[in-house]
């Protein structure tokens, strides 16, 4: 995974001393709230109803085990006990003081992680496929990308107070796992006559005015990606409604003006822009050497040990079968640990939680963990015959759930599955529960 050079450790650790003197000059009265709202957004700072609320950056979803168990420590010490997971793969703290939050900010950029651009009308966290560089089905890992976009779009000058929040998500695999087409810009990564590059979707997004998202361009050359996707921001801050934040969405502008016109203008803008295309693959050729794969051991494609450890313990057996995720490496699976506990908040985990889930990443998975946006946890390379010993350690009852995980440790707690090929999403209009598969049929091409 990406580790941090100096800049990105000067940025964030810059960003917590600037937040610090900002905090204390609105708990001196320096500032008012209304002056003070826009820094705190771009910091990840919400005012709700009964508390402030802090929302943490968790790039493409990937963390190791020394974030997991730092966030822990931060729950316990400035929260309550517990953090929630959220559908665009970051964390939020419900319940932090607003004269701790620099302490949490310093805490966090200790071990790599911030909470910039996780609100306000910027370019917000770039989620990805879960199961990036371990799935079968992929074309290229696509967390480099995800990686090139979020430095490129973070502080970015021109985009930094947008008409309204903008939310990017790239998949690098045939089937979506990454929501792609509702967002406002998604990105696919594709081979076209032995190359690979991009297919680049927008105007997508759930809420009050479901869309599904439209072909921008069907093909578009790796070292062309940055100075594309600041054309097409560039269209939308000037053309996007501000007058009402209920239609100044990019879905709102791409739907009233037609993708046709929206193209035009986005292409004329690209011709116009001055390209770094050398730079940028260089960049991504050095992003992409941190996400080399892992020492996978060669191993069978079964293992007898789990064999023998399903047959004596049919709960083990339905964990296996339901929380399963087929791996490109022979003898290893991905594994999906359900934060959704009956009765509970889906995403909701706690502090104990997040210490157990750290320590089966170190034990089992490479160091390496995953937020999905199903709201649970990914441990993306497991070996076979090491199942049963993780299963043990998130369940140390042997069949009652101690843990606290969503029973018996599914995918969700009603014992569904969401299917590799499709996302169900259920959006709210008019307070009526709307579903929409925006599934990719098999060979077809968005």
């Amino acid at each position: 995974m990406y580790r941090y050079d100096a800049f990105d450790a000067q940025l964030v650790h810059e960003r917590v001393a600037q937040f610090r003197d900002q905090v204390g000059r609105r708990l001196d009265g320096s500032l008012t709230e209304e002056e003070f709202r826009p820094l705190r957004l771009m910091n990840g700072l919400y005012l709700q109803l009964h508390a402030y609320m802090l929302r943490v950056a968790i790039p493409y979803g990937t963390l190791n085990s020394r974030q997991m168990r730092q966030l822990a420590m931060i729950a316990e010490r400035w929260d309550r006990g517990y953090g929630h997971f959220t559908t665009r793969q970051n964390i939020q703290f419900n319940w932090p003081r607003l004269r701790d939050v620099p302490d949490m900010l310093a805490a966090l950029a200790e071990v790599e992680m911030h909470a910039i651009q996780t609100s306000g009308n910027c370019i917000r966290n770039v989620t990805s496929d879960p199961f990036a560089g371990v799935a079968a089905d992929e074309i290229e890992d696509p967390r480099p990308t995800a990686e090139l976009i979020r430095q490129w779009s973070t502080l970015h000058p021109e985009f930094t107070f947008l008409g309204r929040k903008f939310k990017i998500a790239i998949t690098g695999a045939t089937a979506d796992r990454a929501a792609i087409r509702v967002h406002d810009i998604g990105i696919e990564i594709v081979r076209q006559d032995g190359e690979v590059g991009y297919r680049i979707l927008v105007g997508g997004g759930l809420g009050r005015s479901p869309f599904i998202g439209k072909v921008l361009r069907d093909s578009l050359p790796r070292g062309d990606l940055l100075p594309y996707l600041e054309a097409a921001l560039r269209v939308y801050n000037l053309h996007g409604r501000r007058d009402n934040k209920y239609k100044a969405r990019i879905k709102i502008l791409v739907h009233e003006i037609g993708i046709d016109a929206y193209r035009a203008q986005v292409e004329a803008e690209f011709a116009a822009l001055a390209r770094a295309s050398a730079d940028d693959l260089a960049e991504h050729a050095r992003i992409a050497a941190q996400f080399a794969p892992p020492a996978w051991a060669t191993l069978p494609a079964e293992s007898a040990a789990q064999a023998r450890a399903e047959a004596a313990h049919p709960d083990f057996a339905a964990w296996v079968a339901q929380n399963g995720f087929p791996h490109r490496v022979p003898g290893y699976l991905a594994v999906t640990v359900s934060l959704k506990p009956v009765g509970g908040a889906p995403g909701d985990a706690t502090a104990e939680q997040m210490r157990v889930l750290a320590e089966a990443a170190e034990r089992y998975s490479f160091d390496e963990l995953r937020v999905t946006h199903e709201q649970n946890i990914v441990l993306p390379n497991v070996r076979r015959d090491q199942l049963f010993a993780l299963w043990s350690l998130l369940n140390p009852g042997a069949g009652d759930d101690t843990r606290g995980w969503g029973p018996p440790w599914m995918k969700d707690g009603a014992g569904k599955d969401t299917t590799e090929s499709a996302y169900f999403l259920s959006v709210n209009r008019n307070k009526k529960s709307v579903t929409l598969d925006i599934s990719k049929p098999e060979g077809q091409q968005i």
